[in-house]
């Protein structure tokens, strides 16, 4: 630590860690005994019993709120309203009699109002929303009766005895495989399947503890408590930043983490020796230590009461914090995409590797979601790996541009070398509809397209319940045409050639089509640009960032970048002024005490003007404040 304050500019190579706090919402809940019957008001604390002078019942937590609403006034609000009262209403059915607005009911009075409104908020102030966004205070009772916090203890304390369970039949597992015993390794390869999910199912209804005060129809439903645990989570997250940027670089921000690197000569783990003969050392990471000393000076909460005498109703005050970091590394590598666009960045989205070169952890990416593009699964499954390879950033790039080559061939070649089976696979999409097809009404997309489609040759029948599954390929004809009138069902390629010839010239709109191959009918250049997308985000802008030429030639970088990385290596660009030379010196006012003691003028022998000569000497003195330049130390 003595080197690294000494000596903080250094080269050395840097250590990928993963700093999280361990179930942090539900310790948040924990530590500040936050429950939905806990958020009280003046009103219910001037009502309590122990309301006294000195109790320490009462804590204050702060939280944002959020809030949109029209920009209307409230005056242009009472004469709207003032208007709709004297206009007569078309009748709820045809033939009816003409309504007034008293007549109509809250709910459909308050609709009327909110549309004329924002009709009014449209044309007045060309915009519907105005967003609010303010730090509030809310009161948490410390006595109330604790059956949330007891709930979610029990949760969280069986939580980690199952992941408990979970370490020490992993180490089972380990040693069976070490000692070749295939029974016991099955044995205990089926008790990590267990203890992993029941760990896994916990920590599901242990956030939703979180997520159901929020729901507005849930029985305990507060949104102070839950903005509580979101602000005090948020800030948790903002002081490890902070520290983490004093010694290393935050990577990624998570809800409950931050992944970071920092220098290798860092400290990472000290060895504690104890007295216990079960457990003789233990072993104490030192960048969790660190954050949880600042999570233990600035989220303890120091008014924590426990019921220690139901009768009598006596509480025992004492200190809480469960909040602690947990420490994942170091790592071999993180990947971790760039957006297209200007000044943006892409949010959860990483793969990280372990040092053997497995796969740590893979997120936000294309290759985990359902109905994504095949292709694009592919090229990503095989190029994270690629990063592995090489000594220098020239060489990582060099063998990730193979894979993106290959895959860029492949659709260059159209795919020749490749059965239709394949190809199918490969370019079409998967998607299913959660709605019926006539619940969409005259909405657009590729899955609309196609389910219509289907409709006509395999009959409405097909397709009249909702999550019809959608698999399609783009087209190129009809040129012109916008991407969701030009997908074709991936069924119509199973049918009878005939079907197939009337169906596709229809679609296409082309009725001397001859050609009904796929390579013929899929608009190539489409995919092409899918691919190319991919590609940048991955390889080609990440390179430029870092200072390597596109490792992948033909995918162009975005404009926003090919005019930048124009303007960095211009050779003849046109340096600025300020490059050759400074600003001169300004002269320093005189001081009062220069004056002579007379007041008859100035040290240096000059009398002040008089007022009928300032009008005369105003056109003189400006060449007089003209700015002067001098020249820069070896400037030419």
């Amino acid at each position: 630590l003595a080197a690294l304050r000494d000596t903080p500019n250094r080269l050395e190579r840097p250590m990928i860690y993963h700093l999280d706090v361990g179930a942090m919402y539900p310790n948040i809940i924990l530590t500040n005994r936050l429950q939905p019957p806990s958020m009280v008001d003046e009103a219910t604390c001037a009502a309590c019993d122990f309301n006294k002078p000195g109790s320490r019942c009462q804590r204050k937590m702060e939280w944002q709120w959020r809030g949109d609403f029209l920009p209307a006034k409230r005056n242009e609000y009472y004469a709207i309203k003032q208007q709709l009262e004297s206009e007569v209403l078309p009748p709820s059915e045809p033939g009816g009699q003409p309504r007034k607005f008293h007549q109509l009911s809250p709910a459909d009075q308050a609709a009327l109002e909110k549309r004329r409104l924002v009709d009014y908020s449209r044309k007045a102030y060309k915009r519907v929303r105005v967003t609010r966004q303010e730090e509030r205070t809310t009161t948490v009772c410390q006595r109330e009766n604790s059956f949330y916090v007891d709930t979610v203890r029990a949760f969280r304390d069986r939580r980690y005895e199952y992941k408990g369970l979970l370490k020490f039949w992993k180490k089972k597992l380990d040693g069976a495989k070490a000692k070749s015993d295939a029974a016991e390794a099955k044995s205990a390869g089926s008790k990590v399947v267990v203890y992993d999910s029941l760990q896994l199912a916990h920590k599901c209804i242990l956030n939703s503890f979180y997520g159901y005060v929020m729901r507005k129809g849930a029985r305990w439903h507060s949104m102070e408590m839950a903005g509580i645990v979101c602000y005090t989570g948020a800030n948790i997250i903002t002081r490890a930043r902070e520290i983490i940027e004093q010694i290393g670089r935050p990577l990624e921000l998570d809800t409950d983490g931050i992944w970071c690197v920092l220098p290798a000569s860092f400290p990472e783990n000290f060895v504690v020796e104890t007295s216990n003969p079960k457990k003789s050392k233990v072993t104490v990471s030192y960048p969790c230590a660190m954050l949880n000393v600042m999570v233990q000076d600035h989220f303890t909460n120091e008014q924590y009461h426990t019921l220690i005498d139901g009768e009598r109703l006596i509480y025992e005050t004492h200190s809480e914090n469960s909040i602690f970091f947990e420490v994942d590394g170091p790592y071999r590598a993180m990947i971790l995409p760039a957006a297209k666009e200007e000044g943006k960045r892409l949010k959860k989205r990483y793969a990280v590797f372990n040092e053997d070169g497995s796969l740590a952890e893979l997120k936000g990416f294309e290759v985990k979601r359902r109905g994504e593009l095949q292709l694009i699964k592919n090229f990503q499954s095989s190029v994270f790996e690629a990063f592995l390879r090489g000594t220098t950033l020239e060489e990582c790039y060099a063998s990730v541009a193979q894979v993106a080559d290959f895959w860029l061939d492949v659709l260059y070649s159209q795919a020749a070398n490749m059965p239709d089976s394949e190809l199918f696979g490969l370019i079409s999409e998967n998607r299913n509809m959660s709605r019926a097809l006539q619940d969409y009404g005259e909405q657009k997309s590729t899955s609309i397209s196609t389910a219509k489609r289907l409709a006509e040759f395999l009959g409405d029948q097909m397709v009249k319940d909702k999550g019809l599954n959608c698999k399609f390929v783009i087209a190129r004809k009809p040129e012109g045409a916008p991407v969701t009138e030009r997908a074709i069902p991936l069924a119509i390629f199973q049918a009878e050639p005939g079907v197939k010839r009337h169906y596709l010239r229809r679609w296409l709109k082309k009725a001397d089509l001859n050609s009904f191959d796929i390579r013929d009918i899929v608009d190539w250049q489409y995919y092409i640009e899918r691919l190319n997308s991919a590609i940048q985000k991955i390889v080609t802008i990440p390179a430029a960032m870092q200072q390597v030429s596109n490792p992948v030639p033909r995918v162009p970088h975005p404009d926003w970048l090919h005019k930048r990385l124009m303007e960095k290596n211009d050779i003849f660009k046109q340096q600025r002024i300020s490059e050759h030379f400074r600003p001169a010196p300004r002269k320093r006012p005189p001081s009062p005490g220069s004056r002579d003691l007379d007041g008859g003028g100035d040290a240096d022998g000059s009398s002040p003007p008089d007022m009928e000569d300032m009008m005369t000497t105003s056109n003189s003195s400006t060449a007089a404040r003209r700015p002067t330049a001098t020249a820069a130390p070896g400037a030419s």
